[in-house]
């Protein structure tokens, strides 16, 4: 679905590369979480995959990045959001309208969809998020989990293969990241290909099927989610702080207590200590 091959960036009147060789592999269907350092070239990263980079925010771009065969370089970013959809981590910048129902039909109408399909578009979107009783309600006074399900569902609304999100629980409480991931898992499951980028790693362990760690511009790790979370070193060294109970295995596997999977959640936890207690 998502191809990046030897892809490095600078950013125009920018000495130091905010990609560096970076190639990985996101399959179609796949939950991808992107996680690193803060600037680590993990937005950059989700830029480039939109099209944005080098589009919009110019630079010198080497490698190539393709999406459903689409080539980011040959192809605008037009183009490419008819494929995936992106809501970057600036939730205000990317509102224009005034109410959730015009945020919606903004979109569609831009992508000139034919006007019988799109109440039907419309509905289903704020359907799939639980949001159909905010259809009428001003933008203003949505909550920000709110504004973060009314730029998801304007996406929605789109019919994308992908949907790319950078760090959309920047703003949310625990609850609303909670709601909104599970949303996420939801589309997923549907068959939706979700590309997240997020420093929140226990959350990304609990969702995410895939796992790419960034640091300094390139992937130092990509592989599935459980792969990953076992290169305790390696996420230590790329400045990923790790969720306690991955800290607790990693320790218990140093003092030789422990030989298995780092526990990705709560229950693998708790079966990990208790393994060890017997």
């Amino acid at each position: 679905m998502i191809s990046v091959e030897n892809l490095s960036f600078v950013y125009e009147g920018a000495e130091r590369r905010a990609l560096d060789g970076v190639s990985l592999r996101i399959p179609r269907g796949a939950f991808a979480g992107i996680t690193g350092a803060s600037g680590s070239g993990k937005s950059t990263l989700l830029r480039a995959i939109a099209g944005i980079v080098p589009h919009y925010l110019r630079g010198r771009f080497f490698g190539a990045v393709k999406v459903g065969g689409l080539d980011t370089l040959e192809n605008s970013p037009q183009q490419i959001a008819r494929l995936a959809g992106f809501v970057g981590e600036d939730i205000e910048s990317q509102m224009v309208c005034e109410t959730v129902e015009e945020e919606l039909l903004f979109g569609l109408e831009n992508f000139a969809v034919p006007r019988a399909e799109i109440e039907g578009r419309i509905a289903s979107a704020l359907e799939m998020l639980a949001i159909s009783h905010l259809r009428g309600r001003k933008i203003s006074s949505l909550s920000g989990g709110q504004r973060q399900k009314t730029a998801l569902a304007a996406m929605l609304a789109l019919s994308p293969q992908v949907l790319i999100l950078d760090n959309p629980s920047a703003e949310l409480d625990p609850a609303a990241t909670e709601n909104l991931y599970s949303a996420l898992a939801a589309l997923n499951a549907r068959g939706m290909t979700v590309v997240a980028a997020d420093q929140k790693v226990g959350l990304l362990c609990r969702f995410a099927t895939q796992m790419i760690v960034m640091a300094e511009g390139g992937a130092a790790l990509c592989g599935t989610t459980r792969q990953v979370m076992n290169e305790t070193e390696t996420l230590a060294s790329a400045g990923v702080m790790l969720p306690r109970r991955i800290e607790l295995g990693a320790r218990l596997r140093a003092e030789g207590l422990y030989d298995g999977d780092m526990p990705l959640d709560i229950p693998r936890a708790a079966a990990m200590v208790r393994g060890i207690s017997q």
